[in-house]
Order: C-alpha cells, then sequence, then structure tokens
C-alpha cells in the first residue's frame, strides 16, 4: 500500500489544494495527516489564502481516506467540522513486525520517544522542519510543513512504500529518501 504523510496545512486552501494535486499524481491510496489541519496557530503568521472552511469542504470527501492524528492547533471545534478522526493524539501501523508511530510531535518527538521497540519509526510533523533518518535503534521521519515550512525548506510531504519513505516538495522534487533495512 501506498500512503501519502503531510503535516500542518494550517488552514491553507492554496497549499492544501497542492497537496491534494500531489496525493492524485502519486496515486496513493490513504492520506495520513500529522495534526494542524485548520487553524494557524498564534506563533505563526496566516499562511497563504488562509481559509479553513475551504479546507474543510476539500478534506471532507475524502473522509474514507484519511488517518489523522491531533495537532497542538487542533481543538474539539475541528471535529465537529470534520468528518474524519482528528482527536486522536497518536496512531499506529504495522509494517511487517515493525511500528510506525504516527504523532504529531508536540508531546512524543525524538527528545521524548514513545514506547518504541528496535526498527519502529516515529512519525511526526510539528517543527515545520523535513526529516527522514535513522536515530541509534529507531527512524525519525517529519514530512516538513505543506504551508509553513522553516529552516529554509519548501513545502513538502511524504510517500511511504516498499520500506521506503521519500519526502518530496509539493512538485514532485525528492528531497530525501529514507529505506528501512
Amino acid at each position: 500500500m501506498k500512503f501519502m504523510i503531510a503535516s500542518d496545512i494550517h488552514g491553507s486552501v492554496w497549499y492544501c489544494a497542492k497537496m491534494l494535486e500531489a496525493y492524485k499524481r502519486e496515486e496513493a491510496q490513504r492520506l495520513i495527516l500529522l495534526g494542524d489541519i485548520l487553524y494557524h496557530g498564534p506563533r505563526n503568521d496566516l499562511p497563504k489564502e488562509y481559509q479553513p472552511k475551504q479546507v474543510i469542504a476539500m478534506l471532507n470527501p475524502m473522509k474514507n481516506e484519511i488517518y489523522a492524528v491531533r495537532g497542538n492547533c487542533e481543538a474539539e471545534v475541528d471535529q465537529m467540522v470534520l468528518e474524519f478522526p482528528v482527536l486522536a493524539d497518536y496512531g499506529f501501523f504495522l509494517c511487517g513486525s515493525r511500528a510506525i508511530y504516527m504523532t504529531h510531535g508536540h508531546h512524543y518527538h525524538p527528545g521524548n520517544l514513545p514506547p518504541m521497540r528496535e526498527g519502529d519509526v516515529l512519525l511526526y510533523g510539528h517543527t515545520h522542519v523535513l526529516k527522514a533518518e535513522k536515530m541509534g535503534a529507531f527512524y525519525q521521519v517529519n514530512p516538513g510543513s505543506v504551508s509553513i515550512p522553516k529552516e529554509g525548506n519548501p513545502p513538502s510531504y511524504a510517500i511511504f512504500e516498499n520500506n521506503t519513505f521519500t519526502i518530496k516538495t509539493l512538485d514532485g522534487e525528492v528531497l530525501r529518501t529514507l529505506t528501512l533495512s
């Protein structure tokens, strides 16, 4: 199965549209959203074309394709308007005997790991900084931010297929690749 992973849309209809174009182009079967879907947050400037209601209208028709976790900007009111679950602090799926732990990154992150076994993957957002690397006995993957990237990174997302994470720009340019061994 091919997964597309994105984080930190922050209510930008412009970047959400670019992300969904990439999702269709990639022909992924599921979209994993790592939080901060609708609200820009008090620490961020407004992203380009900040229109959370339009983002809702774009994502709700895809409710059966989306797995999402709660970001630090999600609130119960977001769940009232989104037709897919967004209030779980974490989720996980298995890839063989390996667990891929999905979280936003404000509670669990490389400095505060959730319960993990050797070879597991921490998949998180929050920092708006892309990463794909082995971290001791574990792997960490951060797809960066769709709408408000930091540290000179472009807007980005990740693909997970055949035990490989590939981080790409919204135009599909490969930025990083990490194959799980």
